[in-house]
């Protein structure tokens, strides 16, 4: 995501890797540029609440509204929020201050793996806005790696950026993620200055993908296959729109 003049390579790689410009951006556009966000956010809730939880994980927890979502609604649970950016865990920790107590955050490298082994093991491990970042074999790692993690009926929770599958699919997402910004900008912001830089940054991945050097979104069907390869059972599609999408699934 983002301008191709705010990025860098990635420590070891020749790649653009997100920076804390990015981060600086979806901390204050962030509500803008995620479609339906208070709805994600209650269907995330539902889920994890469905193992009634008291070790969530989350990864990447960006300004940490789904972070402090998840601790109001559920006052017995303790979560441990990961993430690479110094800024989006100084945020997390400001958006959850009412929760200190059971708010745990470390930072990560997504797509290493010596985070990956938790202990304890937690109940839910959740990520919204990050695992598209990965390509597609490291995916399938990461979902192999967080099935042993979690406890046995433990529950992963993603929502994501999916890619479509033919070209209606791709003018569908970018026109209905086009037309949720611009929505959500007046609704949030009272004017058009979240889209104005959703635009100017080229954000939407389904208009510019050829700009977004660090997204690497995979689709729905990609999704199910390697998840149940991993040994998840239940592998579910709970929502999407504007090739957003919420999946959830649950380790036997």
């Amino acid at each position: 995501m983002g301008d191709e003049a705010d990025r860098e390579p990635a420590e070891g790689e020749g790649a653009p890797g997100w920076r804390e410009g990015d981060s600086a951006v979806f901390i204050d556009y962030g509500r803008a540029f995620t479609p339906e966000r208070e709805r994600q956010h209650e269907i995330i809730g539902d889920l994890v609440a469905s193992v009634s939880p008291h070790h969530i994980v989350e990864l990447c927890p960006g300004n940490g509204d789904l972070a402090k979502a998840l601790l109001d609604r559920l006052p017995e649970a303790r979560l441990l929020a990961l993430d690479g950016s110094p800024a989006m865990l100084a945020q997390t920790r400001a958006t959850c201050a009412d929760h200190a107590d059971r708010l745990e955050l470390r930072s990560f490298d997504l797509g290493e793996t010596g985070w990956r082994a938790l202990h304890p093991a937690p109940d839910v491990i959740c990520s919204s806005l990050a695992i598209h970042h990965l390509d597609g074999a490291q995916k399938q790692r990461l979902f192999a790696d967080l099935g042993a993690a979690l406890r046995k009926g433990g529950v992963l929770v993603i929502a994501d950026l999916m890619r479509p599958e033919d070209g209606a699919g791709w003018r569908i997402a970018a026109e209905d993620w086009h037309r949720a910004v611009a929505a959500r900008s007046q609704a949030i912001h009272g004017d058009d200055r979240a889209l104005r830089r959703f635009e100017e940054l080229r954000w939407n991945y389904f208009l510019w993908p050829d700009d977004n050097a660090i997204d690497h979104p995979s689709s729905v069907a990609e999704h199910i296959e390697w998840l149940r390869a991993a040994g998840f059972a239940q592998v579910d599609v709970h929502w999407m729109l504007a090739g957003h999408a919420i999946l959830s699934a649950r380790r036997p």
